[in-house]
Order: C-alpha cells, then structure tokens, then sequence
C-alpha cells in the first residue's frame, strides 16, 4: 500500500476515534484516551500519540519539500543542468541528494531552534504535545515569513478574503505556505536566469561561427558543450552555485 494511501487510512481511523463518544472510547479503546487538564489544556494517551505521529510521517515529504529550501536549490539545480546541456548528468538523484543535504546545511539554525525549545523539553515531559507543535511551528513560520515577499502574502490574502491582519506574524500557515513557495519559485527562477546567460552566449558564438563556416548539419550543442564544461570548471561553478544559494539565504 503506498505511502499516501496508509496516511489516509490513519486519518480516517483517528477521526472516527475522536468523533466516538466518550463512554464507548472508554469501554472498547480505554487505550485511547483524552485528559483534560485543570488548565483547559489537553493531554493524549501515549497510543493515540502514536497513531497521530504515524498520520504526520505521511505529511513529512510535503513539508520538507515546500516548507523549507528545498524548492529553491531543486529548481536552480535543474535549470542549470538544462543550462550547461547535459539531460541526464548529473542525474535525479544525485540533484536530489545534494539538494537535501544542502537544505539541512541551510536549516540548521531552525533544526536547532526546534530541537532546544520543542522536541528536547517534550523529551523531558516538560510540555505537553500540542504545546511542543506550537513552539516547532514558531521557528519555521519566521524562516518562511523571512523569505516571502509582501506582495506574494498580499496575494494571498486577496484571494482568500482573510481579515484581521495587522502584520506579517498575523498570517496563518494556511496563507503563508503558498505564499512562500510562490516567493520561492520567483526566486529560483531569477538565480535560473542568471545562471543562463553565460552558456546562452556560448551557444549563440558557437551557432554563429559554425553558420559562417557553412557548417549547418553539425548541431552546434555539441561543439558548445565541451565549451561550457571548461567554462563552468575553470570558474569553480559548483563552489559558486553553493555559495550563492546559501548566501540568497543570509549565511
């Protein structure tokens, strides 16, 4: 069974046990239980807490992908494999792993945010679960608002007619999400196009000089490549590309 079908299968199963009444949770699922505490807060049995982890780990893939950096250095990495010529070197893969550890290179500082002042004090049982879900998504909403622009946040609030927000730090995930992959997706295409320019000129002199010799059977691609391979390794290409989308960051 696939990834996304199991997820929706927990999801139905956990609403189904939330929505039974009390009484029947008690008698069939005592298990499954829901405290609530003096201070109106909630405390979940360590069964449920479990079933609710195993619905998130279906949601994890989507959150790293279009919750942190990833977009940006995915798409920046395709664009400048289609740049140079190649179709298949570096391949999927080899993009895709670089891109993930390059993410956690530049989510660092969030990771450890997170880690100190959510998963470390649940760890301990200082907090309760909801309350470490909150303190987790307080790092990760000022990383992404850091990073969108105010016109693609007031897009957003357009089309969804949202009101009552006075500032950025208002804006809920629902809204800020989309938002900043919109932003994301701007931006790479930007890096994208910078990146372009240089092979660009080198396919159009190679055109060029092989139209004037006569030569038009002879796919200038070809003779431009090796061209643009020299070009990108005598530059330190890939240092370059690194260093540019981590500083585009702020590191």
């Amino acid at each position: 069974m696939k990834a996304w079908a199991v997820a929706f299968v927990l999801v139905i199963l956990g609403g189904g046990l939330l929505a039974m009444p009390e009484a029947i949770a008690q008698d069939t699922l005592s298990a499954i239980t829901v405290t609530t505490n003096e201070d109106g807060s909630q405390e979940y049995s360590v069964t449920l807490q479990i079933l609710i982890i195993m619905t998130a780990l279906g949601f994890i893939p989507a959150a790293v992908i279009m919750m942190t950096s990833f977009t940006r250095i995915i798409v920046v990495l395709a664009i400048l494999r289609q740049a140079i010529g190649l179709q298949s070197s570096p391949s999927n893969q080899i993009l895709i792993g670089i891109t993930l550890f390059l993410t956690f290179f530049i989510m660092t500082p969030v990771l450890t945010t997170i880690n100190d002042e959510a998963l470390q004090p649940y760890l301990a049982e200082e907090i309760a679960p909801l309350e470490a879900v909150e303190r987790a998504r307080d790092p990760i909403k000022a990383f992404m608002l850091s990073q969108t622009r105010l016109t693609d946040l007031e897009t957003f609030i357009d089309i969804s007619g949202y009101e009552g927000i006075e500032q950025p730090e208002d804006v809920p995930m629902t809204i800020l999400i989309p938002a900043f992959i919109t932003s994301e997706l701007k931006t790479a295409f930007q890096i994208g196009f910078m990146l372009f320019i240089p092979f660009l000129i080198i396919d159009l002199v190679v055109a060029s000089v092989l139209m004037a010799m006569g030569m038009m059977m002879l796919s200038p691609m070809i003779v431009s490549l090796p061209f643009k391979l020299m070009l990108f390794v005598l530059v330190d290409g890939w240092s370059m590309v690194m260093r540019t989308l981590a500083g585009s960051y702020g590191l």
